[in-house]
This record gives structure tokens, sequence and C-alpha cells, in this order.
């Protein structure tokens, strides 16, 4: 007798332990077929659907392969091994032509407006009635009501897409595993943290060799870009790092080449959006968000630049003055970038991130975050058992009052089998069903940040830890909803540029004395950080923030143009000529830094070619505005004092007020009216100009 399929098993958690890629095929092959016979019967007759009848069965079941092909996505995020990536491969043109196929039912889309239609939509609960509205909306999106001959053609595109999609991830991480550095005599490593240098020996002894290996994971090449002395290391580095996946890169690695990717991408979407009527896929992808229109977008982008360039000119003007006058470097090439600004801090603030990684060891982190949350929201956070992919993952609960509320898996060291960056995905939903029994939600963590080295705990610069805190918020929107319908729980149906709100909000508790003084131990010592180095710390806070900010919306306006302005000719893939011609003609715009012509970083940009940002990068910054004005709140409880002389910011009555009016409530009513319940009124950018120390120029 065959083993029942674990992908099949949906009576609690995900069966790691069990699961397999041979399992792949087989579960959402009988999903997709359960779901087409759901479809089948409920279409059937002319009978006026209902809520019950109709919408509830079709998301229960739709939830059945969301969760199955959901950890079938995960693994190949996070064990990209050969198997797991043709077992991916294998079912993506199937999944992706049902979901294409899906939104292009005409029989379910006319279900969807008989409900709306109907005497029942009007006794619906407002959350509901939006249900209805954002599917009839997604409807439209996908094509349902193109003529019969079109659409099989825009059936081939999101498959297309899809496919796509997954082969630019494919090639990044390939390419960023094929090129090492290796340093055979320790001069070599002049300047590099002795934790850097550690991982970097035992990467080579992995390998079977003397000497260290450095790649590019952002673990290991960032610690050479901003401390090596050798200037050709940090060049050949650079190098490597800003042609991966493109026709610069070194001999073979041109096989991963994400150039004629990204033009076919364009092209499709372009396509897309004319197929449904609209100019360009930028008009497309603000349908169902909570900016208006592109000219909007881009004039919030340019307003925003107009402030912060001014700031960012006078950040370059002090970088290439000192690389000058004190470090000898008559030219700053990008590969003194980082070098140079790690020196500057030193000299100006007296001290180095390497100084301030000491005091964040792993445990201590986990702890003080933790900390934060259950302060905030009245919640404990722990540790339990779970089947996991990797030794390194570990899993905890979410209780209120005893009451499990969610649970999350963090998996938060870089490896090669990995993808790059840092995310927040869920595992499952919040949902009630119809007999009143409750699902609660499942997320997951997942991060690249350094592992422990030698017999010692992994420590953390403060940025790593700000990107944890980050990731936990998108954890928290999640986990904390109290929606019970599945498709406005949690994140489901949140506005795409509004749903980094509760994560950048959480960076900001990365600044606070009592927050820090309390997740810190130096890792030899054990001392917590002292006052006067979290001094300078604070002092140092807008450090470049000019040039950081201005490198965000260079970004940004590049993926708005991007998708606004490169319509190719009928037929054609956009040139990655042209693509490069506009993001030259956008750093002339906002930009102060001037990379080589050889850089390609449309390349490596993932979050709009393999991920959901495609013309919403914008979304970082549009969020940041609400994120900033909406900790102001938690400000103005203690007078709105600087940082370092007010108390605590973890006020229970305003962190509960943030959970019922934000994170409580997901996708159920517009972000807008959300922000507003919680601060009373609609946002405001001089909190954000504010924390980056944008008041004057």
């Amino acid at each position: 007798m065959t083993a029942p399929n674990p992908l099949l098993d949906f009576s609690g958690l995900p069966r790691f332990a069990d699961i397999r890629p041979e399992h792949v095929a087989p579960a959402i092959r009988e999903l997709i077929f359960d779901y087409r016979a759901l479809l089948k019967r409920l279409t059937a007759d002319d009978a006026t659907p209902t809520w019950n009848g109709f919408v509830a069965p079709m998301f229960e079941t739709g939830e059945r392969l969301n969760r199955a092909w959901g950890v079938v996505g995960h693994l190949h995020s996070v064990l990209d091994v050969p198997p797991w990536r043709e077992a991916y491969n294998a079912m993506l043109p199937e999944v992706s032509s049902f979901y294409a196929e899906l939104g292009q039912n005409l029989a379910l889309f006319d279900k969807y407006k008989a409900l709306a239609a109907s005497a029942e939509f009007a006794t619906l609960s407002p959350v509901r009635r939006r249900i209805v509205e954002h599917e009839i909306r997604d409807f439209r999106l996908s094509g349902a009501e193109l003529p019969a001959e079109v659409k099989p053609r825009f059936k081939a595109i999101q498959e297309e897409l899809s496919q796509l999609a997954a082969k630019f991830s494919e090639n990044l991480l390939d390419a960023t595993n094929a090129h090492a550095e290796w340093i055979e005599s320790e001069a070599g490593l002049a300047g590099i943290p002795e934790d850097a240098r550690a991982a970097a020996r035992a990467a080579a002894e992995k390998d079977g060799r003397a000497g260290w290996k450095f790649t590019l994971h952002i673990p290991s090449y960032l610690p050479v870009m901003q401390y090596a002395d050798d200037r050709d290391l940090r060049a050949r580095m650079y190098r490597a790092y800003a042609t991966r996946a493109s026709e610069c890169a070194d001999g073979e690695a041109t096989k991963w080449d994400n150039g004629p990717l990204i033009g076919r991408i364009l092209a499709l979407r372009a396509e897309e959006a004319k197929l449904l009527g609209y100019r360009d896929y930028a008009e497309v992808s603000l349908v169902p968000k909570m900016a208006d229109s592109p000219a909007q977008v881009l004039a919030f982008l340019r307003e925003l630049a107009a402030k912060a360039k001014p700031f960012a000119e006078r950040d370059l003007a002090e970088l290439t003055a000192f690389a000058r006058d004190e470090l000898g470097l008559a030219t700053l090439e990008p590969w003194d970038v980082a070098y140079a600004s790690e020196k500057l801090r030193q000299k100006r603030y007296a001290y180095s991130d390497q100084e301030v990684k000491q005091y964040f060891p792993e445990p201590k982190v986990f702890e003080g975050l933790f900390n934060v949350v259950r302060k905030l929201y009245g919640v404990d956070i722990v540790a339990a058992d779970a089947p996991k992919w990797d030794e390194d993952v570990r899993f905890f609960r979410i209780e209120k009052a005893g009451e499990l509320v969610g649970q999350f898996y963090v998996d938060p060291h870089a490896r090669d089998s990995k993808r790059g960056g840092a995310w927040m995905d869920s595992a499952r939903s919040r949902s009630v069903d119809a007999g009143g029994a409750l699902t609660t939600p499942v997320a997951y963590l997942v991060c690249n940040l350094p592992g422990p080295t030698a017999g010692k705990p992994a420590t953390f610069t403060h940025d790593d830890v700000i990107t944890l805190f980050h990731e936990t918020g998108h954890g928290l929107h999640h986990l904390l909803t109290r929606v019970d319908d599945l498709a406005v729980s949690g994140i489901n149906g949140v506005e795409w540029d509004a749903v980094e709100l509760p994560s950048q909000f959480m960076e900001n508790f990365c600044w606070e004395w009592d927050v820090l003084s309390a997740m810190t131990a130096h890792v030899d010592t054990g001392e917590a950080l002292p006052r006067a180095l979290y001094d300078k710390m604070i002092a140092a806070k807008n450090f470049q923030s000019g040039m950081q900010m201005v490198r965000q919306l260079e970004f940004s306006l590049f993926d708005l143009l991007l998708h606004a302005e490169s319509v190719p000719a009928d037929g054609q893939d956009v040139p990655i000529a042209a693509v490069l011609d506009l993001l030259a003609q956008v750093r002339r715009e906002v930009a102060v830094l001037f990379p080589p012509d050889w850089h390609r970083f449309p390349h490596s940009f993932s979050h709009i070619f393999a991920g959901g940002y495609a013309a919403g990068y914008y979304s970082y910054k549009w969020a940041e505005v609400l994120s900033a004005d909406a900790f102001a709140a938690f400000e103005e409880v203690v007078g709105g004092q600087e940082s370092d002389k007010r108390g605590s910011l973890l006020d229970r009555d305003t962190g509960e007020r943030f959970w019922r009016e934000i994170l409580a409530v997901g996708g159920s009513r517009p972000a807008l009216e959300s922000f507003v319940a919680f601060r009373g009124r609609e946002p405001s950018v001089d909190a954000l100009l504010r924390h980056n120390g944008m008041v004057s120029a």
C-alpha cells in the first residue's frame, strides 16, 4: 500500500521531514483536479450564488492548493538543490496555466457578478462585500472579459512570465555561487574583521583547500567591501558582484545572463497591459494599490528626490574629500565607497560597524526582539518543535493569555542553496470555516545573516538587526490578524504599497536605547552595549542618509519608468541597451554616484523581475511615509524628545491600538482607512524627513 502523500496532509504544519521532490507532481495535480471539479459543480446551474454555497467553498479549496504549492515554492527558495529545482520547474507551467485559466473563467466571473447584484450582497458584512468586489476586479485584470480569441494568448503570457521569473532567480543564485576569491596569504586579509576571516577559512576548509574563500553572498561580500585594505581585491569583488547574471560576467558565467529574460519579461508585461486596455504595465500594477496613477507616484518620488538630493550631494562631497585627503585616493572609485564610508564613520564618530557587531550575538538579539513584541502587544513568543527543512531553522508559537495566535519559522543564516535577500512568506493564513473551526496563521521569516563561527554564536551588524526587525514586522502583520475571512486576513488583500508599513515601523525600535540596551551582550565579555557607544550610533544614525535615500529613489523611478515608458515594438523584446539607457537617464536626474558602464544592476533586480514589485518598488518609500508617521504616535506619548533623552516608547496602549487598527484588520478595509483610524488624520511626510535628518538643506 502506497503511503499518503505528505503534501496533501493539511491537518497541521507542513511535514518537511517527509516531503520529497517526487511528491510534488502527484499532489499538485490531484489538487488542481479537485479544484476543477469544484468549479464545474459551482458553475453548472443558473441558481443565484451565495456566500456559503459559492464563495466559501471556492476559497477553502483554493487554499489547499495555495498551501501545498506554497510549500513547494518555499523549498525552491530555501533549498534550491537540483532535485527541488527540477520538481518546482516541472510543475510551474501547469500551475501557472491553471491559475491563468481560473482568472479567465467567464462562468465563475458571472457568478461573482451575480452575487454582487443579488439581495444577499447587501446583507453581507463590509469585509465580505470588499472581497467580492476585489474578486471581480481581479477577474478583469486576469483577462476574464477579453474576447475568446485573445484569451489563449493572455494565458500563454502568464505562463511564460512565471517561468521567466523562476529562471531569473535561478540564474542569479547560480551566478552568485559561481564566483569565489581565494586568498592564499594572511597579508591579503589586511583590514578584514576576524569573524569574516573565520567564516572565509571555514568556507575554504569545506572545499578542502588552504587559505580563505570569499564569496558574493552578502555576509562574505560586505566585510570585504567595507574593510579590506587590498584595493585590488575590493575592485575584483565589486566587478564580480556588479556583473552577476549578465553578459559582462567573466568566462562561462555569461551563461547565466539575465539580459534576454529582462527584455522578454518587459515585452510580455507591455503586451498584457495592451490586451487589458491599459496604456502600459505601470497602470495595470497600480489598479489594486493605494496610489491612484503612475503620474501621482512619479510626482511623489520626484518631490522626495528634490528634498534629498542636496543632502546626498553634501554626503558625497564630504566622502570624496575625506578619501582624497585622509586615504590618498585621488579618485573615489565605486569599490572604494563602502571602504571610505566606513573609515569616515570611524573617524567622525569614533566607532565602527565591526565594534558594534560584537554586542549583537544572535541569541541575545532574538531575546530582545521578542521582548519588544511582548511589551507592545502583550503576547508571548515560545520556542516549539516542528519539522524543518534545515538544521538552522527555528520554530516559535505566539500566544496571548495561553491561547495560540500564530506560529512561525525563522531561517536566519545564508547558505549556497538559499536565494539572496530577506523575506516573509505565508505558510498558512488565518480563517474560520463554515462550522466555526479556527485555523491559525503560520509564517516563514527568512534572512541571509552570518552564521556562527569557531564555536561562537553568530554576531549581527546593526543593519542585520534592522533587517530581522523588518521581516518580523511583516510576520506580525500576518500572524496578529483578527480577520476570519481568508481572502483578507493577515497580509492577504493588503494594498502592495502599504504592505511595508508594519515592517518599516518595526525598524524604528532598533534605534531606541531601552530596546538596544536590553538586547545586547558582548560576544566575549557579556557586557551590554555601552551608553557611550550607543550615543555615537545615534549621532551617526543619519550618516549618508541623503545618499541612501536617492539610491532607493533611483531604484523606484527606474522601475516605474521602465514599466511606463519601455513599451516595445509589437512582437519584439525590449533591448537591454534601452533598459540600461533608461537607468542612466534616471541616475542623471536623481543619483550622485555613477557606477561604471559595465555595471549591470538590472540583471540582479529580483524585486521587479522575479518578485512582486514590478512597477511597485516605490512601495518602500510610499510605506515609509506611513511607517514613520505611525511611529511618531509612539514618540508623541513620551513628548517627542530625541531618542537618547526619552523614556520607553514600548507603550502598551499605543501598541494595542496599532495592533487593533493596522495589524489586526489585514486587507479587510483600505489601508488609508486603517492608517487614519490609528493616527486620526491622513499621513504626512514630515516624520520621514525628520527621522532622516532632512529637516532643512
